[in-house]
């Protein structure tokens, strides 16, 4: 595929190369020294690969590569960068393959990657929230699958706001005990009367909307902390002095990074997770420009769609 506008925000183009982050299959080949894996074995891939040799990747932060879009020096996101699942195989490093758990199938493998990278900034944001209150903007796949993580890891309670009934329903379903329409209510307004004029203790925004920054820093209690995991379309704005005021700290988050694929893996093998209720259309690989299509005119209010080869 070549692409032929600018689909990412804030992406710029590297080239053409076929898409696709989000896949699982089957081991069919391995090259020489590969030992981790063995042809046959069921796994996941890891969309990001960083080049191995920059210092962020020496850390171990190779999904903010310095060299990040240069094969030339090593650097691989799958489906962003160079070649991605949308195909009967592909080439994987061996790094980046998560063997898949019995009971779990292709098609909620290929959410694992929609976890991890909520699950990434969770880390980044502290880990653990036992005993608190958590508010999630945006009910797409990464807000629900976040909604599902936080509770995973010991919050009280969970605060959905959103702008479609449907997805909210959802949302309540994998856990949110509260959920806002924010075309019909203020969000930020709603947060502060369910946590009696305090906030929440964390604020995740996986709308990525011209208002959701501000208004996240907006509904954080004083002290608290804002997960930003959304790719926001441009520019925004927002208060930071609110946030400065009120010792509000500010986490970003790119990908899926640290071990954030495997437990996330985990998670789902454990029932801990769940990817049915996002998975709402299926497609054979043969009709791909129509299940692209379904996506980007949100026939049917598409959460995930899966392509089958």
């Amino acid at each position: 595929m070549k692409i032929i506008h600018q689909g990412m925000p804030q992406m710029p183009p590297y080239g053409e190369f076929i898409f696709g982050h989000e896949y699982a299959g089957d081991v069919v080949a391995l090259g020489r020294t590969v030992d981790e894996v063995q042809v046959g074995d069921r796994v996941v891939v890891e969309a990001h690969m960083g080049c191995r040799r920059c210092e962020n990747c020496i850390r171990g932060l190779y999904t903010a590569c310095l060299n990040y879009g240069n094969l030339r020096r090593g650097h691989r996101a799958n489906g962003f960068t160079t070649n991605g699942g949308l195909a009967e195989y592909a080439v994987n490093h061996v790094n980046t393959l998560y063997r898949m758990p019995d009971g779990v199938s292709y098609e909620e493998a290929t959410v694992v990657m929609t976890s991890g990278s909520p699950l990434f900034g969770l880390e980044n944001a502290g880990g653990y929230f036992a005993g608190e209150t958590v508010a999630v903007l945006g009910p797409g796949p990464i807000g629900l699958m976040a909604i599902q993580l936080v509770r995973a890891l010991g919050a009280t309670r969970v605060i959905l706001t959103g702008t479609r009934d449907s997805r909210l329903a959802v949302g309540r379903q994998l856990g949110a005990d509260v959920t806002v329409n924010s075309r019909q209510h203020d969000p930020v307004a709603a947060v502060m009367e369910a946590t009696r004029g305090k906030g929440a203790d964390l604020v995740i925004d996986c709308a990525g909307g011209d208002e959701t920054f501000d208004q996240s820093i907006r509904m954080t209690k004083p002290g608290g902390k804002v997960l930003l995991v959304a790719f926001y379309h441009g520019p925004v704005t927002a208060d930071i002095s609110h946030a400065v005021r009120r010792n509000v700290t500010i986490y970003t988050e790119r990908g899926e990074g640290g071990t954030s694929v495997g437990r996330a893996l985990a998670l789902l093998a454990a029932g801990r997770l769940t990817a049915k209720p996002l998975i709402t259309h299926q497609f054979p690989l043969g009709r791909v420009h129509e299940a692209i299509d379904v996506l980007e005119k949100r026939t049917g209010d598409p959460l995930k769609v899966i392509l089958n080869p």
